[in-house]
């Protein structure tokens, strides 16, 4: 079947094409009662969505939440009536075992306002069947090749002989838009790459945006592009047609060695009289007398609204309903099975389902002698990283083919390498893939597993809409950033942070981290693992920094604060002198010069401005006093916002302009980043607030 077109091969049911309809109408009418949408793809979709969750999907509406359910992927966010018309219909309980609707028909006719459980794009967290929020496209396949990956990592660790606790499949509905994208094509290139069989996109080849037809922009082979990528290519050539659809699924289902994309021929808005077809039917409400134009071809009360005949929720009772509650059955007895046989397996999977962490994962953690020499942040990185990971089997990533800058490669015995024949490798070789390597982490922690990636600092860019989007599915993922500033050196502007470290605190709910030695990067992990609804970064250094004597500075402890006095906390100083990461020595050689001229002055480590705004106006005021006005505040990155903590009359050291291909001490001169500046700053600082305090 692979390249070549399924023919029509029978008649809808009458409760088939009622179900159907009912799909396509409930999305007309949200819609139309919103003035807001898009119902183009719905009602062109309604076959396919219908038939891949009433006959085929392993889902059980009750238990929504169940570990080895199916895993159905809206990429085309847009489109979301489609998916919240199934959610009601299907029955999907908003808690596992409860109750109440997921999606009720109230919540539908409330499409898209205030507090809704049906916003325009489908949120993940904030109602229940949305596997994952989608809505810029191309995320949502990304994300489900994270979530196949995810699969097959628990099946090969969890799965036992007569026990298949793991072995979903994970289906995805992609739109042209989805695959113009880049991060789809890079999604797709690892999963050929991996041979991801459980995986299965459905592309929406409606050859409709909304500036018009596709032919403007988009003339390429799909097809020819997903064979060369290794993957199954399946055709459907009339998205109305169930019964090639279901060949295709089947065919899917059937193989064994590489992932399967189902180009789907659909006319969007199929049944408007004057929009079918058109880019009116994408991003705009149809119309009263076009919606009732609609109906009226489906054969539908034209005037009805909301309408869910009598039969249909009966249909998808007996079709998902039924073959998800036997499918539950079934497994809840392998789990019981495990349960006896193995309590450390039934144990590991209840912690992956809670999000919980295993006793004893934070117990090799590191403690750093004091090192004049002292190392590489990303070096004390590395070791802490496997510290945990060994007692940790259910973390797992890797790094966009940066391991050993990022040292970020697991390296204990049985770590092993992700791979087609291995797939409960823990280390993933991502390729030169930012972009996917954002979207595939949080799809592996969408699935329950701790995940993260790696590379570069100056290239989050790359990977800023899925950290973005990670901080609003409140994902406890994380990625650890390197070459943290222009003491990245030689490789010049191209390769240094400067506006980065800026952009990710931007980003509401997201942890940043610039720890300043080896002991800061341990609390820092103990941080980020602890972590259940938050993502985190972290930001890390390539050159050389001290490990520093801890009889002599505070603790590391007090990086979970966010920020803590590191030297000078007996009395009210004179000046503060505040930075992060490398930039921490210079304020401790500033202090120095300082004490020994008898100015009291105070050093603060603030490894990261999220968790020190989050602790109590007492502890903020008792690290920087407020009436303390004389301080310095010191950052290889951009200046903005550091006036929050150096005070409008503080001074800041830190990046104006890109930086420089040069050795690092030559940039560090340039740049202003010595001990002697930050000396004089802080010696200008005391001045200049003596000065202000005399005139008053």
């Amino acid at each position: 079947m692979s390249g070549a077109d399924t023919k029509p091969t029978g008649a809808l049911s009458e409760i088939d094409k009622l179900s159907i309809d009912t799909i396509r109408t409930l999305a007309i009418d949200a819609v139309q009662k919103a003035n807001s949408g898009h119902p183009g793809a719905p009602m062109a979709l309604a076959p396919v969505a219908y038939t891949l969750w009433n006959r085929y999907l392993r889902y059980d509406p009750a238990h929504p939440h169940w570990p080895n359910r199916d895993r159905f992927v809206l990429s085309a966010g847009h489109a979301s009536m489609l998916l919240y018309a199934l959610l009601h219909l299907a029955g999907v309980a908003e808690t596992d075992g409860g109750n109440a609707p997921a999606v009720s028909l109230e919540d539908i006719k409330n499409f898209r306002q205030l507090d809704s459980k049906t916003p325009g794009h489908p949120e993940y967290h904030f109602t229940t069947g949305v596997e994952t929020t989608t809505g810029p496209l191309g995320q949502g396949v990304a994300n489900s090749v994270g979530m196949a990956i995810g699969g097959r990592f628990l099946g090969e660790t969890l799965n036992r002989p007569d026990l298949p606790l793991f072995d979903y499949n994970v289906y995805a509905i992609c739109s042209d838009g989805d695959l113009m994208e880049g991060v789809a094509a890079e999604a797709a290139s690892i999963a050929g790459h991996l041979r991801l069989s459980n995986l299965c996109w459905i592309y929406d080849n409606n050859t409709i945006t909304i500036e018009g037809h596709t032919e403007l922009a988009f003339s390429e082979e799909v097809a020819t592009r997903f064979l060369a990528c290794g993957w199954q290519v399946l055709r459907v050539a009339d998205a109305n047609d169930v019964h090639a659809i279901a060949g295709a699924l089947e065919t899917f289902l059937q193989s064994g060695d590489r992932p399967t994309l189902i180009v789907v021929n659909s006319v969007i808005g199929f049944g408007a009289p004057s929009k079918q077809n058109t880019s009116k039917a994408h991003s705009d409400a149809l119309g009263e007398e076009e919606a009732r134009g609609a109906k009226r071809a489906y054969g539908w009360p034209e005037d009805a609204q909301f309408l869910v005949p009598d039969g249909v929720v009966e249909n998808f009772r007996a079709g998902i309903g039924e073959r998800g509650a036997a499918l539950y059955a079934d497994w809840e007895g392998f789990l019981a099975e495990a349960k006896a046989s193995d309590p450390a397996l039934a144990e590991e999977i209840s912690a992956i389902h809670e999000g919980r962490l295993p006793e004893g994962w934070d117990r090799d953690i590191p403690v750093f002698p004091a090192d004049a020499k002292g190392m590489a942040t990303r070096e004390s990185s590395g070791k802490v990283l496997n510290a945990i990971a060994k007692n940790l089997p259910h973390l797992l990533g890797g790094s966009a083919d940066l391991a050993p800058s990022n040292k970020t490669k697991l390296e204990f015995e049985g770590a092993g390498t992700l791979s087609p024949f291995d797939p409960g490798g823990r280390n993933i070789h991502f390729g030169v893939r930012e972009h996917a390597m954002g979207s595939i982490v949080n799809g592996l922690g969408l699935v329950g597993l701790r995940a993260y990636g790696a590379t570069f600092l100056v290239f989050a860019d790359y990977m800023r809409p899925p950290i973005r989007l990670a901080a609003l599915m409140e994902l406890p993922v994380f990625h650890v950033f390197t070459h943290d500033s222009i003491g990245v050196g030689e490789d010049g502007p191209t390769h240094q942070p400067v506006e980065q470290l800026l952009s990710l605190r931007c980003i509401p709910g997201l942890v940043t981290l610039r720890p300043a030695d080896a002991n800061e990067v341990s609390e820092a992990y103990r941080v980020i693992m602890g972590l259940k609804n938050q993502p985190a970064v972290l930001a890390l250094s390539r050159q050389p920094l001290p490990t520093l004597d801890r009889t002599r500075f505070a603790s590391a402890a007090s990086v979970a604060r966010g920020a803590y006095v590191l030297a000078g906390g007996d009395d009210t100083p004179d000046v503060i002198l505040i930075g992060t990461g490398s930039e921490v020595q210079l304020c401790i050689g500033a202090y120095e010069a300082l004490t020994a001229d008898g100015v009291k002055a105070r050093v603060v480590s603030m490894p990261s401005w999220d968790l020190f705004e989050r602790q109590t106006q007492a502890y903020r005021d008792a690290v920087l006093p407020p009436r303390v006005l004389a301080r310095v505040a010191v950052e290889q990155g951009s200046a903005i916002g550091w006036d929050r903590y150096a005070g409008s009359a503080g001074t800041i050291i830190g990046m104006h302009t890109f930086g420089s291909s040069a050795p690092i001490k030559d940039l560090q001169t340039k740049f202003g980043f010595t001990p002697d500046k930050v000396l004089q700053a802080a010696r200008d600082q005391i001045a200049k607030h003596q000065i202000a305090k005399h005139r008053t």
